[in-house]
């Protein structure tokens, strides 16, 4: 029904890769882990022996040395196979996530790093967030204090994914009080360090989908960090990070795409094979053109999101179209899940359809990483020229 338009011969040769790669875990395996909440490690291996993990780093690392474009490939297949952002949050991280530590960590740090990043051999979480700042991370509170020998970090993070496994985490810490700071996010330092379970307390956050990757909330008391681990120039932190937004925008974009096209697919299926009154429901206008709009919305949207990857490979900036490719592709994404859920009636409330744990796992892209009125108010304020309203 549905192929990744504007890619190139290249490109389509690693969607068919990664297809059959996902191809092993069909729809129970994805409805288990829902149910039971346990790791889809299987699918972690079978995607890092693939060399997925590793698409848009250097080869000298173990990677694939590719670009955006490429990374959303691999992780728009990956939730159009059905494995949703129960697959794709458990290998998202690795696609872009370790991406300061490869930008401005010291050669040491990224030689004893990234290779097993790579090949999954070792599993990292990042631990930006926190309770009392959300999206304000110039106003973050934990702490980062000077020690003879390093840091030791204080503090509370929230929504860390993949804690309850992480053997290290990339976490910001303030190390200049805000108040000597010429401006808010100043200060901020970025240190990549092990995951020291006698100094961090990670506990799961109950929530609404995508049971098998957690989400935590984490208490750091007295962690010890060796100076050796401060990523780039202390309180330059803010600005690494900055790096690496477009690209997880971009992909939360196609990664959205890829489960609505999914949802559509099952949605158009049972359409036509459910009969009601004599002929089948996609017959009516009533199921068929929710089912159309939704398939404009959604390759509208995929292209957008690719345009953005290819201006980030060419080094052009990009944020006007990130952020859009985010908030269409996610806002199109959970229009095609809910359309979905309508189009069964009332199997569609039911697990064994699928289509319910689509529409529970598309609502997550809307409010993560960044909701949908900051992206707004991005676009109202750089792209119009309007007044910032906060």
């Amino acid at each position: 029904m549905h192929t990744i338009g504007a890619v190139s011969e290249d490109q389509m040769a690693i969607k068919d890769a990664v297809e059959r790669t996902c191809s092993q875990f069909d729809a129970d395996y994805w409805l288990n882990t829902d149910a039971t909440g346990n790791w889809p490690e299987a699918f972690c291996n079978a995607m890092a022996d693939g060399g997925w993990l590793g698409v848009a780093f250097p080869e000298e690392y173990g990677g694939s040395g590719l670009g955006l474009t490429e990374a959303a490939v691999v992780m728009q297949t990956v939730t159009r196979s059905g494995a949703g952002y129960s697959g794709a949050s458990a290998v998202h991280l690795n696609i872009f996530g370790p991406k300061p530590l490869e930008r401005f960590g010291n050669h040491e740090q990224k030689q004893e790093s990234l290779p097993k990043l790579i090949s999954g051999e070792e599993k990292m979480c990042f631990a930006v967030t926190e309770p009392n700042s959300g999206l304000d991370t110039a106003s973050l509170e934990t702490k980062a204090e000077r020690t003879n020998t390093g840091y030791v970090i204080n503090g509370r993070k929230i929504w860390t994914t993949g804690a309850q496994r992480a053997d290290k985490i990339l976490i910001i810490a303030r190390t200049t009080p805000k108040d000597q700071c010429a401006k808010p996010y100043h200060g901020l330092s970025l240190f990549y360090t092990d995951m020291d379970r006698g100094k961090i307390e990670a506990n799961p956050i109950p929530k609404m989908g995508r049971k098998a990757v957690e989400c935590n909330t984490l208490f750091i008391d007295n962690l010890e960090v060796p100076k050796e681990h401060l990523i780039g120039e202390e309180g330059a932190g803010f600005k690494y990070l900055l790096q690496g937004l477009n690209p997880e925008r971009v992909l939360f974009g196609v990664e959205s795409v890829g489960l609505g096209f999914a949802a559509l697919e099952r949605a158009t299926t049972y359409a036509n094979e459910r009969v009601v009154f004599g002929r089948p429901i996609g017959q009516n206008q009533g199921i068929a053109h929710p089912l159309a709009k939704a398939w404009a919305e959604l390759s509208a949207a995929e292209l957008l999101a690719y345009k953005a990857a290819s201006l980030y490979d060419a080094g052009q900036d990009c944020g006007a179209e990130a952020n859009a490719a985010k908030y269409l592709g996610t806002e199109a994404g959970f229009r095609a899940c809910e359309t979905a859920v309508l189009t069964h009636g009332g199997m569609g409330y039911a697990k064994e359809y699928h289509v319910e744990r689509y529409m529970r796992e598309a609502m997550l892209a809307r409010i993560a990483p960044v909701s949908r009125e900051m992206i707004l108010n991005f676009i109202a304020e750089r792209v119009l020229g309007l007044p910032k309203s906060y």
